[in-house]
């Protein structure tokens, strides 16, 4: 017989009520009800859980250890049903660094007045899927292909610029705007899991020292000291400034491309009214074309 997750509720219960009749109660089924889901555990498992007397029950030593493994799985259980009624009334949007910059206040406003039900929620998540792979997002905003996973659709929304990340203090700060050759004098932090800079940005022979970093706080505490200059999307300088951080426009580093992206099997609702808002918000700058899915 497999384990149901019945069985481990019927299982918490008796050891949190002390007896069978109570954890039926609880549980508001039949005193039968319980014992059977206890007996098909035991017998799913090839142990005995509890010693049963005619007042109480206890836990077998080796049926305390047990327990501790059941309630995390009906925590987990609880988290999951939770995350799926959350799904139903909201779109969570995933991203690493930045959402849509300047865009994102434009498209949740038209999209509430699209969908005043379903709010659009933007989340951040650390990753190189922007929270899809760990399930924290239904959609997600990323600026670094995904073409090579199968598991995955995108539609292209628009390009960004570039802009450079330097400490106030450092004397790029007095420049209206930098050349990628004025970055490569200095060491230059880069996220190389989740950011958009690469050193193919370089010619060879120019390219700057690297000081590898893990997400955009510990990017940004960085550049801050002094101790790195960064090149990020205009994004990031939208949605992340940080005293002692100066931004600044780059003269000759090609755009970035935007995607929103999906689980390939999984689109979720809206996805067709959210890729068309999110065009239209960084319209007329959104290129004609689309990726994967548009």
């Amino acid at each position: 017989m497999d384990l149901e997750v019945r069985h481990l509720r019927a299982f918490v219960a008796v050891v949190d009520a002390g007896t069978f009749t109570d954890a039926a109660t609880e549980l508001g089924v039949s005193q039968a009800s319980v014992s059977r889901a206890i007996a098909a555990l035991e017998a799913a498992l090839g142990i005995r859980l509890l010693q049963r007397t005619t007042r109480h029950v206890t836990l077998t030593p080796i049926g305390g250890r047990v327990l501790t493994h059941a309630r995390r799985v009906l925590d987990e259980v609880t988290h999951l049903r939770q995350a799926v009624e959350v799904s139903r009334t909201e779109l969570r949007v995933g991203y690493a660094w930045a959402a849509l910059g300047k865009h994102t206040r434009r498209l949740q406003k038209t999209w509430s007045a699209l969908h005043p039900g379903v709010p659009l929620v933007f989340a951040q998540s650390s990753t190189p899927t922007g929270g899809l792979s760990e399930g924290s997002a239904e959609v997600a905003v990323v600026r670094r292909s995904l073409d090579g996973d199968p598991r995955f659709d995108t539609a292209l929304i628009g390009e960004e610029s570039r802009v450079a990340a330097v400490a106030t203090d450092n004397a790029l700060a007095r420049k209206r705007s930098v050349r990628l050759g004025d970055l490569s004098r200095y060491t230059v932090a880069i996220d190389h899991r989740t950011g958009t800079t690469t050193l193919d940005l370089w010619p060879a022979g120019t390219r700057p020292a690297v000081r590898s970093t893990h997400g955009v706080d510990e990017w940004l505490t960085l550049i801050a000291a002094n101790q790195a200059v960064g090149l990020t999307s205009e994004a990031t300088a939208n949605q992340n400034p940080r005293p002692g951080v100066a931004y600044r426009a780059v003269r000759d580093a090609p755009p970035i491309q935007v995607w929103i992206a999906w689980w390939r099997d999984d689109p979720p609702p809206h996805l067709t009214d959210l890729i068309a808002l999110s065009r239209a918000a960084y319209s007329p700058r959104t290129p004609g074309g689309a990726g994967r899915g548009s």
